[in-house]
């Protein structure tokens, strides 16, 4: 077998493979490149959090879990299809997924574009049941993650610093992403760039 029969064999394969995927809004590098010094300043003061490294920060719109390649992007092509529009986006205030007295989740709200990112989830949500996935049991809330409690009941958050105020900026793609997890933590591999026309 020649070395190119090989290499389309390969591609035939991986084509069938699960891979961990989700949907997500990417943010400006000037936007993470900000909130990667600030996360990097409030990773001294809370250890017990995993801090999400700047390259990772994006907003999720729907987490598909471990499926077939070829099922995202079947999804994709039928988000493609529904053309969502562009929109503003604007983060807010700090904000916590709690437990008791305890947060799991530490994030940023949104000021402006949580209207218009929750009708995007919607949209994409219902390509997803459409397609056999499961349904969210739990509502969408539009929120961009920068850290998750390294126990699992979760832990105390320091008084931490004020974020920076960013620019509101334009939402023009949405991505489809695959998630390599490795020992130094996930990796985010864009599969398919999705225009907000």
């Amino acid at each position: 077998m020649g070395t190119a029969q090989l290499g389309q064999k390969a591609g035939s394969e991986a084509g069938a493979l699960k891979l961990r995927a989700f949907f997500g809004l990417p943010l400006p590098d000037s936007h993470r490149e900000e909130l990667g010094r600030y996360l990097a300043g409030c990773a001294e003061l809370a250890p017990e959090f995993r801090w999400t490294p700047a390259d990772n920060l994006h907003l999720t719109i729907r987490f598909l879990g471990h499926v077939d390649r070829s099922l995202a992007e079947g999804i994709a092509e039928r988000v493609v299809l529904a053309a969502p529009k562009g929109f503003d986006v604007e983060l807010g205030a700090l904000g916590m997924f709690k437990r008791g007295k305890l947060a799991r989740v530490v994030w940023l709200g949104l000021d402006a574009g949580a209207v218009e990112t929750g009708a995007l989830a919607e949209l994409v949500e219902a390509e997803c049941v459409r397609t056999g996935l499961e349904a969210e049991v739990r509502r969408y809330h539009a929120h961009l993650t920068l850290a998750r409690a390294r126990p699992r009941d979760g832990a105390k958050v320091p008084e931490l610093p004020t974020p920076p105020a960013l620019e509101r900026w334009r939402a023009g793609e949405l991505i489809l992403y695959r998630s390599h997890l490795g020992r130094a933590g996930s990796v985010y591999e864009p599969l398919r760039r999705i225009s907000l026309s």
